[in-house]
């Protein structure tokens, strides 16, 4: 009995140690990994594109367009937007032209197999500031900046229960947008009593990663200048630069919903006339 008593003992005593060993591992493990901050649900805001009717505003691209270049090219691509298509946002040829030949574009290999840069043009795509991704993580901490050609649609985010059986029927496409502008315009918030944020980080508790930034605040008020007379505010410029990129990630976005009400109309007529089809091959067969 005394060797049972012994044994129990000595199991139990064995699985304290192991739970004590797991739970410094676990305390180990989380000491070890980054903080994870509340996200906030992107602040919603009104855009001239919501809705199964709704367009851009072309001036407010254009203004998107000036914040992108001025601020946002410095970290972040758009390799996937060709200059041509500026023409979309009310620029002629002429101005196109102009604009892509203020980038230096890398071509090649030329008749002795050398690479070289040369003025872009209409057909060039925008380039990024770094001539590869290690280099663009070497100058930004480790972690080359995303490009920014389909963002508004990568962070883009539904709708929970019921709300997003209305966005079927309304075509709702803002969740980028609203995203993006509250990033820019997050950093103000303080965070909450208590919490410690990691050195040479910041704070934005609508980041998606659920961590400090290690970007600091993008812009800050006056930072470009307006030819139409737009406040020069942060919250502006994040508005701009948030339609801006909504329209890079899809500037077919009108001619998609015009084709899809044109299509809704299409499929309420013709379900109209297959009742009334119906009801008279029902109505000649009772007879």
């Amino acid at each position: 009995m005394k060797t049972i008593f012994k044994t129990i003992g000595a199991l139990g005593f064995g699985l304290t140690l192991a739970l004590s060993g797991a739970a410094a591992e676990e305390a180990a493990h989380n000491a070890a990994e980054p903080t994870h901050f509340p996200i906030h649900s992107p602040k919603a805001q009104s855009w001239s594109f919501a809705g199964p009717f709704g367009t851009y505003d072309k001036g407010q691209l254009q203004r998107g367009l000036k914040v992108y270049k001025e601020v946002c090219s410095a970290c972040h691509s758009m390799q996937l937007v060709a200059f041509r298509s500026l023409e979309d946002l009310g620029y002629t040829e002429e101005q196109v032209k102009a604009f892509a030949a203020e980038y230096e574009v890398q071509d090649g290999p030329n008749d002795a197999g050398d690479m070289f840069t040369r003025k872009g043009i209409p057909a060039d795509y925008f380039p990024s500031s770094f001539a590869n991704e290690q280099a663009a993580a070497s100058a930004n901490n480790g972690a080359a900046p995303p490009d920014f050609s389909l963002i508004a649609k990568a962070r883009g985010v539904g709708r929970g229960f019921p709300t997003f059986i209305f966005d079927i029927f309304s075509q709702y496409a803002e969740g980028g947008p609203d995203y993006i502008y509250s990033l820019v315009t997050g950093y103000d918030e303080q965070p909450p009593h208590g919490m410690e944020i990691p050195e040479a980080t910041y704070y934005n508790p609508y980041f998606v990663g659920g961590k400090s930034l290690s970007m600091a605040p993008p812009i800050s008020a006056d930072q470009v200048t307006y030819d139409d007379g737009a406040p020069q505010t942060v919250d502006q410029y994040a508005k701009d630069i948030s339609a801006f990129l909504m329209w890079a990630a899809e500037p077919h976005l009108e001619a998609r919903k015009r084709t899809g009400f044109a299509t809704m109309i299409f499929l309420v007529i013709l379900a109209g006339l297959m009742y009334v089809s119906k009801k008279k091959v029902w109505a000649d067969t009772a007879h």
